[in-house]
């Protein structure tokens, strides 16, 4: 897998970092209430997109979409910039509305998405990308830590390996299946070495499978997880925007013997992969 190159973001992108400045100024009375930054680690087409979308919707949290912090922070950027830039994405991202590539509409009617009644919490959802960037550099969500003066919270969601490798060759066809397995595997190992250096309680892991069969009983306890109050209100928007079954994108994939032996081997490496089905 290829190193992740950190850009010069305040180089190339000028009018970014300085929009970014004059927004973090201004925003710098709320950001006094921020006492964690979220960020998500994992597996692309794990289902990030709909927890951040979720957690986004309570009234005490701004996570971005794929606002990609870690390259930023890599660029140098500030506080008052990160936060900016995080507050900024997810504005712009509900003003364009919430629909995914694979048609999954991620709008909780009636919800804070966007914004907040106090900034309790601010995130960012890119689990994928932001796993390969700790592949190349541990240390930046150390550095994360340092710039922001809030401790950092890490949430993964797991899937079932069959179904998140099968969506993710399917939405990066031109990558063969097995790259593909080799991807999947090697951002795992790269969660198990993020985790072995993190403290337990600045580490939350939940299934795909089980939100959606109880998202209020997951949603709760990602809101103890992050420090901020259960709202009854926001639990029943977001149990209602959340599909009744989990997809079973295994299903359309011609898989060999080969291949299912090596998933089925190398799953067995990651207990937090224990009791997921194959393809019976």
């Amino acid at each position: 897998m290829g190193r992740v190159r950190a850009l010069p973001v305040a180089r190339r992108y000028p009018a970014t970092y300085l929009s970014a400045t004059a927004q973090g100024r201004r925003l710098r009375d709320d950001a006094r209430a921020i006492g964690s930054l979220v960020v998500f680690v994992g597996h692309p087409r794990s289902g990030h997109s709909l927890v951040g979308a979720l957690l986004d919707a309570h009234p005490d949290m701004v996570v971005a979409h794929e606002a990609d912090v870690l390259k930023y922070v890599a660029a140098g950027f500030g506080r008052d910039q990160l936060v900016a830039l995080l507050v900024r994405r997810e504005r712009e991202r509900v003003a364009a509305g919430h629909r995914s590539g694979s048609g999954y509409g991620y709008a909780v009617p009636d919800s804070w998405q966007g914004r907040y009644r106090r900034l309790s919490v601010i995130g960012d959802k890119k689990g994928g990308r932001t796993t390969l960037r700790l592949a190349d550099d541990p240390g930046l969500l150390d550095r994360l830590a340092a710039v922001t003066g809030v401790p950092v919270r890490l949430v993964q969601v797991v899937r079932n390996p069959w179904d998140n490798i099968a969506t993710m060759h399917r939405r990066a066809p031109r990558r063969g299946l097995p790259e593909t397995i080799d991807l999947y595997f090697s951002l795992s190992a790269t969660v198990d070495a993020v985790q072995a250096r993190t403290a337990p309680e600045a580490f939350h892991r939940l299934r795909h499978e089980d939100l959606v069969s109880d998202p209020a009983a997951e949603l709760s306890r990602l809101c103890g997880f992050l420090a901020v109050p259960v709202e009854p209100d926001h639990l029943a928007a977001c149990a209602a925007v959340v599909f009744p079954e989990a997809r079973r994108t295994r299903d359309g994939v011609g898989w060999t013997p080969d291949q299912r032996a090596e998933i089925a081997e190398r799953a067995a490496g990651h207990p937090w992969l224990d009791g997921y089905e194959g393809l019976a």
